[in-house]
């Protein structure tokens, strides 16, 4: 049907009513000659349809032009109302961040990339939306009170970038919708039952966390020869117990199988980065690792710089490190993530409930290296690793 919105649509006969219902549940539909239109769901009855779908249910029945044209007429007139009024109602939406407001935050780029998918879907702020920024500014003990804040401004529902700021959330309201973006391991971190029917407030999309902390390291040996002693930077804190205890246990079984030793270096928030940093150097690893975290992604370009002035080869979570020029990256898009976890903020204020939405699990991971910083570290990308990279910073 292309990009534009049309008035009102025709379907005939009662399967062309059907995938039109399939594809709106707003814009009007005259179905023509539709056969037990009811027992199809495009209606309720005959005399009280109920919904956006209107007609003829006679079998074989031919439309005469004028009745056709007073239906349709009809149609155009009333139900552009109906169909139009939630996004007449300017939903108040608090967004809630583990990071900083400004460019320097990485997470930025993530949330950024939220607002435009959902004016795609017909929201305009100012206008159908207004959006209520919290920012902790890097520091989880800031999350609960700024939660706290959105829950009494009766926010329509709370979009949350990462687990911590889900969690804050989640424990200042079980009743506001929450969609969570770039969630960890929501069953794991108590958020969510399951992934299909999370039950609760909360809904969103997650990253696949514990899972790809192996591949990561094998990715990492097979760019940088003799790879044997790795240190590996992390947030014991950063998602739930059980989360960082399965991150934990992965890595250490891939170090294990690859002949790898690993030293690990606990980082609680950003002030201990320059004695991470000096930890680090000390231990004259071969590369480094970077354990997914909100906190640690909101100071990436911090760790970009420190690896380069040591020549330490690093593997990052996420994409926004090697933008920054670190070495190599593996794992999901989080601005695609985020523009995906639109649409559950669409159905949301349209009615659906956040119980009854599953959790979204990426499906595509990308790879990412930046040749210009593997020149300067002296490391060759072999034509095997570049033919499986998604993308080459020259």
């Amino acid at each position: 049907m292309g990009t534009a919105k049309p008035d009102v649509l025709v379907g005939t006969p009662a399967i062309g009513a059907v995938i039109l219902k399939h594809a709106t549940s707003t814009i009007p539909i005259v179905g023509i000659a539709m056969i037990n239109g009811a027992r199809l769901g495009l209606f309720e009855s005959l005399s009280h349809p109920g919904g956006n779908v209107t007609g003829t249910d006679s079998v074989g029945a031919a439309m005469k032009r004028r009745e056709f044209i007073t239906l349709l007429g009809g149609a155009v007139a009333t139900w552009p109302l109906a169909a139009h009024a939630q996004q007449a109602k300017n939903s108040r939406i608090g967004v809630l961040s583990f990071g900083r407001g400004d460019k320097s935050d990485a997470s930025l780029t993530t949330l950024d990339a939220f607002v435009p998918a959902l004016r795609e879907l017909g929201y305009i702020e100012g206008q159908s939306i207004g959006f209520d920024r919290r920012f902790a500014d890097g520091d989880a003990t800031k999350l609960d009170e700024l939660a706290q804040q959105l829950v009494e401004q009766r926010v329509d529902a709370i979009v949350a970038l990462s687990t911590p700021a889900v969690r804050a959330a989640r424990r200042a309201t079980s009743t506001i919708p929450i969609v969570g973006i770039g969630m960890a391991d929501p069953v794991e971190d108590g958020l969510a039952s399951s992934l299909g029917r999370p039950k609760g407030n909360v809904t969103g999309t997650t990253f696949l966390g514990p899972e790809l902390v192996s591949k990561r390291l094998q990715l990492l040996k097979e760019i940088v020869p003799g790879l044997s002693r790795v240190v590996v930077l992390w947030h014991p804190r950063a998602y739930g117990e059980h989360t960082m205890a399965g991150m934990l246990k992965e890595i250490e079984s891939a170090a294990q199988s690859l002949g790898t030793r690993l030293q690990l270096v606990p980082v609680d928030r950003p002030a201990d980065l320059d004695g991470a940093f000096a930890a680090m150097a000390a231990e004259r690893a071969d590369a480094l690792i970077v354990f997914p975290s909100p906190m640690l992604f909101s100071q990436y370009a911090r760790i970009v710089t420190f690896a380069a002035n040591s020549r330490l080869p690093a593997m990052y979570a996420a994409r926004e490190a090697v933008d920054l020029g670190g070495l190599v990256s593996y794992g999901v898009n989080l601005p695609g993530l985020s523009r995906a976890t639109a649409t559950y903020l669409d159905r949301i204020l349209k009615g659906a409930k956040p119980a009854e939405l599953p959790i979204q699990q990426p499906t595509k991971l990308e790879l990412v290296i930046n040749l210009k910083t593997a020149r300067a570290l002296g490391l060759t990308a072999n034509r095997d690793f570049l033919l499986i990279a998604d993308e080459v910073i020259e």
